[in-house]
């Protein structure tokens, strides 16, 4: 006798700035992160959950832009009301952040819009009483992430950043003319 197995699909989603997407069903969300901020929400008891694309902190001012969504509050009011249209309760919600890394060399850390993202993201969400799971921010590495809406999975992997690169290329370099120096005959002098 042959059992039929029926495998759920899972779709795939890339979402960009300003944009989020939540899912009943199986789903994989997946962005790419710079300074922005990517906050993936789950009600684990429903598995349903979503992820959104946060480009500034605060929120729009009415009338000032036509995607409010970019902002951090609207971004995050639109998530949490779109995943509880689909079932899911606002008080069972849990977070993963990720993002606010530094990619602009000029501009100091602390001066960052990475690090003011990450700052008033995490004071939001502690201000909901929504629990962040765990996170990884700042740095000066982008991120691709992907979220598994039904599991609460993230799968990230760091791209290094065009700082990094130069600082590595001339370590190697100064490497190098260190190595042809010290390779260097030189004269001896014996003390006795």
């Amino acid at each position: 006798m042959k059992t039929a197995h029926r495998t759920r699909e899972v779709k795939h989603v890339s979402i960009h700035i300003g944009e989020y997407h939540a899912s009943k069903r199986p789903a994989v969300i997946g962005t790419l992160l710079g300074s922005c901020i990517a906050v993936c929400l789950i009600d684990p008891v429903e598995s349903i959950g979503g992820m959104n694309h946060i480009l500034l902190p605060g929120k729009a001012s009415i009338g000032c832009c036509d995607d409010v969504s970019r902002y951090a509050v609207n971004s995050m009011e639109l998530l949490i009301n779109n995943i509880m249209r689909l079932g899911g309760k606002r008080n069972l919600l849990q977070a993963k952040v990720f993002g606010g890394a530094n990619v602009v060399p000029c501009i100091s850390e602390e001066n960052g819009m990475g690090r003011k993202n990450a700052e008033f993201v995490l004071q939001f969400l502690e201000l909901e009483s929504i629990p962040v799971l765990s996170h990884d921010l700042g740095g000066v590495n982008a991120r691709r992430i992907y979220f598994r809406t039904d599991t609460g999975e993230v799968f990230l992997r760091r791209i290094p950043s065009a700082r990094q690169q130069a600082v590595r290329a001339g370590e190697l370099e100064m490497q190098e003319r260190l190595r042809k120096e010290v390779d260097k005959a030189g004269e001896i002098t014996l003390f006795t």
